[in-house]
């Protein structure tokens, strides 16, 4: 059967692509936040996963504010890109998994969960930004992407209790997988930020390192909380906890943290970096 080897948390700012398309990796300001990488580089190196299932959100490129699904996958051959601005040139497609993206997306459905399949799918920042951190030099071909995408932009959103049950599911779903396919699971954004309106610029140090030491060995103690107290807590964009818990809830075994990272501000955002193996 499939295995989930491991699971990462990272950051998805956009401000990260134009900073790898620029090479300021080595610039006062950059340093920290991608120095925080290079553990996981070597992980992966000794690893090296087949199948990359990624928790991002749409940022109105692909859903709008007319069409906004709670929960979106990927069952598409390839995932591609479009312009989101920043003068960055078109980085390469990412290829899909078809069949394990049919696998989990049957098994959401009887696990319960009303998902949107997607056989086509623009994917902005939120996907392609963590694929860049993890394999400089768009390294990523010899892989294959599931995406799944979570709402964090528009109200009403899923609370993270359901978020971190959707990881379960999915998790399942890998794990009931016949395949000898190596899984890594990325959950991606945040963590707190705020980029608009009076509260511009938040940031939340002591909930964002509180939540990524929940994370590794006691995430029901942070299912409790509500949508409205993210926005609260973290800023209005404080919600994206949710990819990380989704991200946690697919490890059903025992874990251990390897490594983990955090750097602010980065774009005005409290940047996390956090590596979990599965035993």
């Amino acid at each position: 059967m499939a295995k989930i080897i491991g699971a990462i948390g990272t950051s998805h700012i956009p401000a990260i692509g134009k900073a790898i398309a620029g090479n300021l990796q080595e610039t006062p300001y950059w340093k920290n936040f991608f120095d925080g990488y290079k553990p996981i580089h070597k992980w992966l190196e000794n690893n090296q996963p087949d199948v990359v299932v990624v928790f991002y959100n749409d940022h109105g490129l692909d859903f709008f504010i007319d069409k906004k699904p709670t929960f979106a996958i990927g069952a598409a051959a390839s995932y591609q890109n479009s312009d989101e601005g920043w003068g960055i040139k078109t980085i390469p497609e990412a290829k899909g998994d078809e069949d394990m993206s049919w696998h989990i997306c049957n098994e959401l459905v009887d696990d319960e969960f009303d998902i949107t399949i997607c056989q086509e799918l623009r994917v902005d920042h939120g996907l392609t930004v963590p694929l860049q951190l993890m394999w400089p030099g768009n390294n990523y071909s010899h892989l294959k992407v599931i995406p799944v995408a979570i709402n964090c932009e528009q109200h009403p959103m899923p609370s993270p209790k359901r978020c971190f049950d959707l990881g379960r599911s999915i998790g399942k779903a890998i794990e009931s997988y016949d395949s000898d396919q190596k899984v890594l699971v990325l959950g991606t954004g945040g963590l707190s930020h705020q980029l608009e309106g009076e509260r511009a610029g938040f940031i939340n140090k002591e909930f964002d390192l509180m939540c990524m030491d929940k994370l590794v060995y006691d995430p029901q103690d942070i299912l409790g909380y509500s949508i409205r107290d993210l926005v609260e807590i973290a800023g209005a964009q404080g919600p994206e906890l949710n990819m990380w818990l989704s991200m946690r809830g697919t490890l059903l075994g025992d874990i251990k943290q390897l490594h983990h990272n955090y750097t602010i501000p980065i774009s005005n955002t409290g940047a996390g970096t956090l590596l979990l193996e599965q035993k």
